[in-house]
C-alpha cells in the first residue's frame, strides 16, 4: 500500500507520518509512506490545508492529524483499491 503525506515537513506532518506507520504496524500491514514537499503535486491533490493523507492516490484526509483508531480504519477500509 503506498501512503503519501502531503505537507511541508511541519511537526503535525511528521506526526501523521508517525502515526500511520504505527497504525500499518498494528494492522501487520505492508506499507511504504513517501513525503510530498512539492506544491505542485500537493495542489494536484487538491489540498488546501495540510497535512494530507492520500491513500494508493485517493485523498482520505487534510488539515488534521487523526487518532490511531481513524487511520487504522482508513487503512483497512483501502485494502485492495491499490
Amino acid at each position: 500500500m503506498l501512503i503519501k503525506v502531503l505537507g511541508a515537513g511541519c511537526s503535525n506532518c511528521k506526526a501523521l507520518e508517525l502515526r500511520a506507520k504505527q497504525a500499518a504496524e498494528e494492522l501487520e500491514m505492508p506499507l511504504e509512506i513517501r513525503e510530498v514537499q512539492d506544491i505542485e503535486e500537493m495542489a494536484y491533490y487538491g489540498i488546501n490545508k495540510t497535512p494530507g493523507l492520500v491513500i494508493n492516490g485517493k485523498v482520505v484526509l487534510a488539515g488534521y492529524v487523526p487518532m490511531l483508531e481513524e487511520l487504522k480504519d482508513l487503512l483497512s477500509r483501502s485494502i485492495g483499491t491499490a
